[in-house]
């Protein structure tokens, strides 16, 4: 079920609400006193430094002035040093030291009647404790302030002033009355010819309306103020209306006029040398490309806003900054890097005073938290958050906080605390209309009464959350509530109703994970995942196997599909290129949209996000009909499985497992699906996730240590597990040819290392073994002619060693690829600065067989250790971008070696890694990919390699000649790490 976290703070560019009034030059009688008149002008020198936010200087200057001043007992001198005191400790964010001064400046004001001066104090001890989260105290003071600038004819204080009231009453929700005190404020403003102020005003009526919703009354007025900026000259002030400009078109998904406000904003702040503004709106543009799921670039402008922040000495923007880095790295799954600087924006927040920013990150480290299973540890931040936002008066973040707080109890298996605070939750959310986190609460009640047993109660809640879920436009939420009632009819021997349900579950799924956000679609797996198991689980016990595997292959196709999409992988076709491009970009904003549900309630954005989902699907489904060679990129719909099977071929078969793990009162199980030509057969066995999980990851330490001599001992346990219980039905089959598809866990893990004890073979010793990343129409199609240009069947182009300079020197390879000239005598390799990509490009389209002995990076990270970026292929002038693989014109290409590439192999990682590498050359035309699943000594690669090919020569398969070339080296007692690492990926014939 999914969590639900406070909201990441967004630090927006907006006009502080309450402006701080200061006189800049007081004035008083002459004297001939000359340490009074060095009073005077350190007073000013004071005043004039702090005006160029030379705050530490200026605290100096103030202290001297104020030191004289207390001497002769001047006490207007005395005031107004203590006033300007309490200002620069303002502007450092020091609040409490900030009100010590004004409030000793304060009677000083009044004993020499200086209701000016009063006045202004009274204003400034208000704005201190609005920043400090306490409203009402902040009120008191200014309307103290009020009839005293009426009674002195102040007519600009008097405007701050009810400008100031404003904001207070639009932080406490009171939007309405916030406008009446705005309203009252603007023609004060005009009157006296005050633009500056007028904009200011303009400005924050803008702000409230964009509270309310009313996105296009904001832009309205902030229209009006930008004029009135740059009438005045008011660079600041211009940059800053331009960012709220940016804010209101990020708020209605239009991300890329919001980037293009911040870009104006962002030179003015420069040339006026407001740096806390410049670091604002940095860390805005942070979050536009966080929104866009361009997490990378995110961080890098959260970095660039960092350092200026922390020059300024503006901690609640460095504390805002930290918190949303943080969020980043959440979102990528570096939960302890995202603890990390959740625990530095902590104690900032709590120095500034800011009680949301702090309850917020509380909340925020509750999360990661309980992500990294420090259940006691959760509950405390939790607990530590409520109190904090109880006092602020947030009664949303305290209903989210009482459901965090729920779900780490039901984890803990203490249902009934659970249900207690989900019940506390439930009345606050329905009273401030959050409708949202109203249906999670709802699910997560019903979920409660589901482990409890109580199936009709449980029913109740899942239908009260679902319309709720619909009506807000929360897709994935929907999917996440179908799913829980389809699995609860699976529970109750409903298998119909538990069909229909999973199945709508799923198909939402689907058509969200077109995302192109890798986060995204991780969640998608981890929300849905239960979904797809429990379907496939119900409709293999109806005995509906082709149904079954349809929607398993269906889902093994979308994981390929989106790695596609997250490396941005092109097509051949500069038409089809271009409706893809056009249709990522609208997607890119629909997903946007998507995001905005989490803050936004109001009731139009759901509409606007089915408006653009339709469009996006249809725009989808026409580039599909068009294009058929992206048409699998936007498969929302099984597959035939008899049309898809008809393409295996005769000897050939294919065996993929699936766990049926990890859901809810149900059994946990592993199904073997077995296919031969136009045959299917399911063999379903239980299965110890935990004992699994454990064996697997044992087991790849040890294949992946040649010094490790235990592997078979846990190989023949896994064998046990994923061979025994299909045994007797592959041998009935006499295959000639094992194809697995391996998804998921099992995506990294060497098949042919495991190790039968009752008679002592490898499974590579029993059956040649490749790899399919699932069953298509493509991907194991007859050979034909594929294009017009004729291609060398008994030669290799090979390309070795491009750069031979550490750390990318791989002199084995060398040796590697001219051993292959030997063997085929009509090949051409290149060696060296030979080795171009430009050539392979000119060279590729003669040969049926591409080999490449060079590095290739195929992580999520860049591969550091050979100074390669990731999802790159190493070339002597430039590397090659995986993404474009399409372009090379591989169409006939039979077999594309890659030797010497770097994969991502952890257990725990969930991506595609050489599957996904091979799917995205296999789109590009090539029937079969070899390659490492991780890095293997030169020598022995060679060694491997050189066999493969000398076996090819002598008319034996692709499968075939790679099985004999690792029998030799097991012939020879060599550890599985130097031979099972290679991998057949594709058509093994």
């Amino acid at each position: 079920m999914k969590k639900i976290l406070t909201t990441f703070l967004v630090l927006g560019v907006s006009l502080t609400p309450l402006t701080v009034m200061l006189i800049a030059q007081p004035t008083w009688g002459q004297t001939q006193n000359s340490r009074s008149q060095e009073a005077q002008r350190l007073l000013l020198q004071g005043i004039q430094l702090s005006q160029q936010q030379q705050h530490q200087q200026a605290i100096q200057i103030l202290q001297q002035a104020l030191t004289i001043a207390q001497e002769l007992k001047v006490q207007e001198l005395e005031a107004f040093a203590l006033l300007w005191l309490g200002r620069n400790y303002n502007d450092l964010g020091q609040k409490q030291k900030a009100l010590d001064y004004y409030n000793q400046a304060l009677p000083r004001f009044r004993a020499v009647g200086d209701h000016s001066g009063e006045a202004i104090t009274l204003n400034n001890i208000g704005k201190v404790y609005n920043d400090l989260g306490q409203k009402q105290k902040a009120l008191d003071y200014f309307n103290q302030t009020l009839p005293l600038l009426r009674a002195v004819g102040d007519r600009s204080g008097e405007a701050t002033t009810l400008n100031n009231i404003g904001g207070v009453y639009s932080d406490l929700g009171q939007k309405q009355k916030a406008l009446d005190y705005l309203n009252q404020a603007l023609p004060l403003r005009r009157a006296v010819g005050d633009h500056s102020g007028e904009a200011t005003t303009l400005s924050n009526i803008g702000l409230v309306y964009s509270d309310l919703g009313q996105k296009q009354k904001a832009l309205d007025y902030y229209n009006q103020a930008l004029p009135l900026r740059r009438a005045v000259g008011d660079h600041s002030g211009e940059a800053t209306t331009l960012s709220n400009i940016g804010l209101v078109y990020s708020d209605l998904g239009q991300k890329q006029k919001a980037l293009d406000y911040y870009n104006q904003a962002l030179p003015l702040l420069r040339a006026v040398g407001e740096r806390s503004g410049e670091a604002t709106t940095l860390n805005n543009i942070g979050q536009i490309y966080d929104d866009l799921g361009q997490k990378q670039k995110a961080l890098n402008f959260y970095n660039q806003a960092l350092p200026l922040f922390r020059a300024v000495g503006n901690r609640s923007g460095e504390a805002t900054t930290r918190n949303d880095i943080g969020a980043v790295y959440n979102a990528l799954g570096q939960k302890q890097k995202a603890h990390d600087f959740f625990n530095q924006a902590l104690p900032l927040f709590h120095a500034v005073g800011d009680r949301s920013g702090e309850s917020t990150t509380l909340n925020n480290l509750g999360a990661v938290s309980d992500d990294l299973g420090q259940k006691q540890i959760a509950l405390d931040y939790y607990n530590q958050a409520l109190s904090l936002i109880r006092a602020v008066g947030d009664r949303s973040g305290e209903a989210t906080t009482l459901n965090n707080i729920g779900l780490v109890y039901s984890d803990l298996g203490e249902k009934k605390i659970a249900l207690d605070f989900y019940n506390q939750a439930l009345p606050l959310l329905q009273a401030v209309g959050e409708r949202s986190v109203e249906a999670v609460t709802l699910n997560n009640i019903g979920l409660v009464y589901d482990d409890l047993g109580q199936k009709q109660k449980a029913l109740d809640f899942y239908n009260q959350a679902l319309p709720l879920r619909r009506a807000v436009g929360d897709r994935s939420g929907e999917a996440v509530t179908l799913g829980n009632i389809g699995v609860l009819f699976q529970n109750t021997n409903r298998p119909t109703q538990a069909i229909t349900n999973l199945q709508q579950a799923l198909q939402i799924s689907l058509e969200m994970r077109r995302g192109l956000q890798r986060e995204n679609r991780q969640n998608f797996l981890q929300e849905n995942g239960a979904s797809a198991t429990a379907l496939v689980d119900v409709l293999i016990n109806q005995k509906k196997y082709a149904q079954a595997f349809e929607w398993v292959n269906l889902f093994t196709t979308a994981d390929l599909a989106d790695y596609t999409r997250l490396i941005n992988a092109k097509v051949a076709n500069p038409e089809a290129q271009q409706s893809l491009d056009n249709w990522s970009k609208k997607n890119q904003q629909l997903e946007s949209l998507r995001q905005q549900l989490q803050s936004d309630g109001s009731e139009s954005l759901p509409q606007k996000i089915r408006q653009l989902e339709a469009q996006v699907y249809s725009e989808a489904e026409n580039i599909s009909r068009r294009f058929p060679e992206v048409a699998e990129l936007f498969e929302t719909t099984p597959a035939d499985i008899k049309n898809l099977t008809s393409s295996i071929p005769i000897g050939t078969v294919v065996v993929q497992p699936v766990l049926l793990t990890n859901v809810r009162n149900m059994p946990n199980n592993v199904a073997f699906f077995i296919f031969t030509k136009g045959e299917l057969s399911v063999i379903k066995k239980p299965i110890d996730p935990t004992k699994f999980n454990k064996l697997l990851t044992q087991y790849l330490k040890q294949v992946k240590n040649d010094g490790d001599a235990s592997y078979a001992e846990t190989g023949g346990e896994l064998y046990d597990i994923l061979i025994r219980p299909i045994e007797d039905r592959i041998k009935a089959l006499s295959p000639k040819q094992l194809s697995i598809i391996a998804t998921g866990k099992l995506r990294h893990f060497p098949f042919e290392t495991l190790y039968d004890s009752k008679t002592n073979q490898f499974l590579i010793q029993k059956y040649p073994v490749n790899y399919l990343t699932r069953i298509s129409n493509n991907s194991l199609k007859s050979p034909g002619v594929q294009n017009a240009v004729p291609r060398k069947a008994q030669a290799v182009l090979a390309f070795g060693n491009p750069v031979p300079r550490n750390p990318q020197n791989i002199p084995g390879a060398e040796a590697e690829v001219r051993k292959i000239k030997e063997i085929f005598p009509e090949s051409e390799v290149y060696i060296h600065n030979e080795a171009t990509l430009e050539k392979f490009k000119s060279q590729a389209l003669r040969f049926s067989f591409l080999h490449l002995a060079t590095h290739g990076c195929f992580k999520i990270e860049d591969c550091k250790k050979v100074d390669l970026l990731n999802n790159k292929l190493l070339f002597a002038d430039k590397p090659l971008d995986i993404a474009d693989a399409a372009l090379l014109g591989l169409q006939g290409t039979q077999l594309l070696t890659l030797s010497a590439c770097e994969t991502a192999v952890e257990t725990d990682f969930n991506g595609e890694g050489i599957a996904g590498v091979a799917y995205i050359f296999e789109r590009a035309g090539a029937k079969a990919v070899m390659a490492s699943l991780w890095a293997v000594e030169d020598e022995a690669t060679q060694e491997l390699m050189v066999d493969f090919y000398q076996n090819l020569k002598q008319g034996m398969s692709k499968g075939e000649a790679l099985q004999k070339a690792k029998l030799k080296l097991i012939k020879d007692d060599r550890h599985p790490f130097y031979w099972s690492p290679f991998v057949l990926i594709g058509d093994a014939r």
